[in-house]
């Protein structure tokens, strides 16, 4: 199927887009080892499991996590995109984005990775795409990128970590107060002189083990989310809506929905008839849809987007109630399936790359995390109570659709651990320091990178 789609370009064009795809697949890799040490660092120095062991265990289960991952968090990074404006310009002008997107992404990751940075992917990921969105609004004018979602995101990445810091700390309290043989699980390797006990090891791996699946769970659908902007930039026409659309299933939705405000209305609930008109009105669209026709194809995302917010809008306000509102619900759902879907050869190739580029490049970072953050040596209790820290915030953000940095969730639940044994002296200022930084730098830097990148290869285009 992909191969057909890419026969329908040009001949540059068809290599510009492989060009992309290898650039997307090579972003998810560096994200694997850029990110692994998260995952693998605590079993490492603690001596849970040997190094080469822990990164391929590491790896399978972000596989597994990525292509389980479902498509909030996905749906989540392309609706930063002005997505359809993308569909209606010049493909030079796409490209151009999307090249300055990939290699300013590349480039930050790479150059943090090289100095043993922990920094965040998805900082590096998202201000990548909010600046290549912005630099091309300048030029285009349009909607712009979804400022509104930016900041939802923004929260998510700048409240994640303090979360994580602080539940490591209390964490820590209660292991404190409540485990009897504090002796060992408060004893660092370098003083027992050998492997943990079987029931710490055992929670040591289900941790490093659960950090793993929800990385690749939240990531990789980042992954996703990045390749469908690629793909809808290049092919619109084939990504605008899901494949294999056919106008009857949102048909019957719009119509269930009808009928449910009739019947309210009947029953003198008579502001809801504009609403009811305008489910007539996407009815009479989707009976004269044209799926080879590039303004019916379009039209159709943007109307039935357009629907969907009136409806969420008028539920959001309580305007619609009782079994009418039920009925809006899960039909508003099975709508938004036309616009926000899963490309099956897509999650695969994605989970492929995190799954192998976690079993390479990690130790630059183990190493920081491992060693630099504090002044001590990760103890089994603050290995276990970082990991199930980053694994719980984490895994709840995937269930919200919000995406989070898995390395500042760790790197700070680390940073709490170490200041629950021995206070804030006990952290490496410089380390410290060095992740602050890239936190607070990496999305203006990103930002400005992918800008100036889209007019330089615009130039080129």
């Amino acid at each position: 199927m992909m191969l057909g789609f890419i026969a329908d370009l040009s001949a540059n064009a068809s290599v510009l887009l492989i060009v992309c795809l290898v650039a997307v697949c090579a972003f998810e890799a560096i994200n694997g080892f850029h990110d692994t040490a998260n995952a693998v660092a605590t079993v490492i120095y603690t001596k849970t499991l040997p190094p080469v062991f822990a990164v391929i265990w590491s790896g399978v289960w972000n596989f597994i996590g990525a292509m389980f991952g479902g498509i909030a968090v996905a749906m989540g990074m392309i609706k930063l995109m002005p997505l359809n404006d993308m569909m209606t310009i010049p493909l030079n002008e796409n490209i151009a984005m999307v090249l300055a997107i990939l290699f300013t992404a590349i480039a930050w990751n790479l150059g943090t990775w090289y100095f043993g940075i922990p920094c965040s992917s998805s900082h590096t990921m998202i201000g990548a795409l909010l600046g290549g969105g912005f630099a091309y609004y300048s030029v285009h004018g349009g909607a712009g990128p979804n400022w509104d979602k930016a900041k939802d995101v923004g929260m998510s990445l700048l409240i994640s970590p303090l979360f994580g810091f602080a539940l490591a700390i209390l964490l820590m309290f209660l292991l404190r107060a409540t485990v009897k043989k504090k002796k060992t699980i408060f004893k660092s390797p370098d003083e027992t002189k050998k492997t943990p006990p079987t029931w710490i090891r055992a929670i040591l791996v289900t941790t490093c083990t659960l950090v793993s699946y929800f990385h690749g769970n939240n990531d990789g659908q980042k992954g996703v989310g990045l390749l469908m902007v690629v793909l809808i930039a290049f092919m619109p026409m084939q990504f605008a809506l899901a494949p294999h659309f056919n106008p009857a299933a949102p048909r019957e939705s719009v119509v269930k929905i009808e009928q449910s405000l009739n019947q309210a209305i009947a029953n003198d609930s008579l502001h809801l008839a504009p609403l009811a008109s305008e489910c007539r009105k996407m009815t009479a669209q989707l009976d004269t849809f044209n799926a080879t026709d590039k303004a019916s194809v379009f039209g159709m995302r943007k109307a039935v987007q357009s629907f969907n917010k009136k409806i969420e809008a008028a539920l959001k306000a309580e305007t619609i109630k009782g079994e009418t509102a039920s009925v809006a619900k899960a039909e508003v759902k099975k709508l938004k399936g036309v616009y926000e879907f899963r490309v099956t050869w897509a999650v695969i190739l994605i989970s492929l790359c995190l799954g192998v580029g976690t079993m390479i490049g990690w130790k630059r970072i183990v190493v920081t995390i491992g060693e630099k953050i504090g002044k001590s040596h990760l103890t089994y209790a603050q290995g276990a109570s970082a990991e199930l820290c980053a694994a719980a915030t984490i895994g709840v953000s995937s269930y919200y659709g919000l995406p989070v940095s898995t390395t500042h969730v760790l790197s700070s639940g680390i940073a709490g651990t170490m200041v629950a044994e021995g206070g804030v002296s006990n952290l490496r200022k410089k380390t410290i320091t060095n992740i602050a930084l890239a936190w607070l730098l990496t999305l203006p830097v990103t930002f400005i990178g992918a800008a100036i990148m889209f007019f330089v290869f615009r130039m080129f285009a």
